[in-house]
């Protein structure tokens, strides 16, 4: 076994000077906060990281290492691959220490050991590419390299079994794998690079990121495969997955932490690869705290009396921990007794200190279903629903009543449920894809369409009489 392989990546693909390589990780850790805040979920299972050069996929590494750091974790196993093919099954490289400017890291073969290959056989920048993250982010973990090549779904199975198995808390796993690679460089051109290559990309991205958020891994694959798409790591991500599944089950939820193309990162479209950073978290992460739900409310409590009294649309912010900073899912309903005046929510897009107020006003005054709110005399009770991130599931045998939102897609119909609906009627699971179906103003029994979407979620709930 090779004592020591210097990372031919050092001085090519990032700085071979300390100081200078220093630097460059440090901008990049700022500018993953700069993009996506400083509020990072706890207790990861599990990360996809891209493996492009940090000057172009440096940003988007770094929210999975941010999140790492946090975290501390004992060890982190790297599920990487050959980009030049030839392996078959999963394998660790014949190598005891591998070093970069940061000094050497020592690989731990212990851990669920596979067979040994000759590091010259699987050498690449999927694994080697974040070292000098992980000594920066993790500098007391123990580290182990694992290749993964071809395998069926059985040999992958029994590969993730044998890792699930080898599994404590205070281990990660994290996937090695860039997304769609475009352009005529890579002999992948599925649309014309013009005004709306950006939208498309981040199109085809999304629905095979939304995939790995199954955390099935056969649907992943056979989105990649009906996509025709070219994300290069699929065999890490699958096996992560199945991983996943037997670690977290149906308790996992992935978060989707950064997105960014090298083609925006250059300004040049005509070549470009997909970064995604994705955090495998189990439902406990999602969960606020007692004093940041009073601060939700009392923002929605204030901002109801405040249209109440003065008729003025003045969204309150509420004041929390910075858990009220994450970009979430939320709803906000009112009632008058036992009497629906409005509910209205979005799936995310604003911080929660934000949105809730917003949505406060937008509940009492603005859905159409139902008389304003603000005109109402007499006391109101606010309800607030967080949401999980949404998970994609093959069908509806995934669904829990009581437990389980869900939002049902066909064409350009869309419609959500919240998990409490169900109960508030007494619904069966059956008589709740109906109720959604009909609110999505499709035909009964639209689910089962073969082109229908379906995602479940889990919701927070909680709430206050306002006077």
């Amino acid at each position: 076994m090779v004592a020591t392989h210097k990372s031919p990546f050092s001085g090519a693909w990032y700085p071979d000077d300390l100081p200078e390589l220093e630097s460059l990780l440090a901008e990049r850790f700022a500018e993953s906060e700069r993009r996506t805040g400083s509020f990072l979920y706890p207790d990861a299972f599990g990360y996809v990281v891209p493996h492009a050069g940090p000057a172009y996929s440096g940003t988007v590494a770094a929210a999975v290492y941010r999140s790492l750091a946090q975290q501390r974790p004992e060890r982190v196993v790297v599920l990487a691959f050959p980009h030049h093919g030839g392996l078959k099954g999963v394998a660790a490289p014949e190598v005891e220490r591998v070093g970069t400017p940061y000094g050497e890291v020592v690989l731990d073969g212990a851990f669920a050991e596979f067979p040994h290959v000759p590091e010259a056989h699987v050498c690449d920048h999927s694994f080697e590419i974040q070292l000098p993250f992980l000594q920066k982010s993790a500098p007391a973990a123990r580290v182990t390299a694992l290749y993964v090549g071809r395998m069926d779904n059985a040999a992958r199975r029994a590969a993730a079994n044998k890792l699930a198995d080898a599994w404590r808390p205070g281990t990660v796993f994290l996937a090695s794998s860039d997304f769609t690679h475009y352009g005529e460089n890579f002999a992948y051109v599925p649309f014309p690079p013009d005004r709306e290559v950006g939208a498309r990309l981040h199109e085809l991205d999304f629905d095979c990121i939304d995939a790995a958020g199954s955390l099935d891994s056969k649907l992943f694959l056979e989105t990649i495969g009906i996509r025709n798409a070219n994300a290069c790591g699929t065999g890490p991500i699958s096996l992560l997955l199945d991983i996943l599944q037997s670690i977290g089950g149906d308790c996992t939820y992935q978060s989707v932490l950064d997105y960014q193309t090298s083609g925006e990162v250059v300004g040049d479209y005509r070549h470009s690869v997909s970064y995604a950073a994705l955090g495998y978290f189990p439902r406990s992460a999602f969960e606020l705290s007692e004093s940041d739900r009073a601060a939700l409310l009392d923002a929605a409590a204030e901002t109801l009396r405040h249209v109440r009294e003065a008729g003025e649309r003045q969204p309150k912010v509420a004041h929390g921990s910075p858990a009220l900073f994450a970009q979430r899912g939320a709803f906000v309903t009112l009632y008058h007794g036992d009497e629906l005046l409005g509910c209205v929510g979005n799936r995310g897009g604003k911080t929660l200190r934000e949105e809730i107020g917003d949505l406060t006003l937008a509940a009492a005054l603005d859905d159409p279903r139902f008389r304003s709110a603000a005109e109402e005399k007499g006391p109101i009770d606010i309800e607030i629903s967080v949401l999980t991130p949404f998970r994609r599931i093959r069908d509806t045998d995934a669904f829990q009543v009581g437990r389980h939102g869900a939002m049902l897609r066909l064409g350009r119909n869309s419609g959500l449920l919240l998990p409490q609906v169900a109960t508030e009627h007494g619904w069966t699971a059956l008589e709740f894809w109906r109720g959604l179906a009909r609110k999505s103003s499709l035909p009964p029994r639209a689910w089962c369409d073969p082109n229908a979407r379906l995602e479940i979620f889990e919701a927070q709930i909680f709430g206050r009489r306002s006077v």
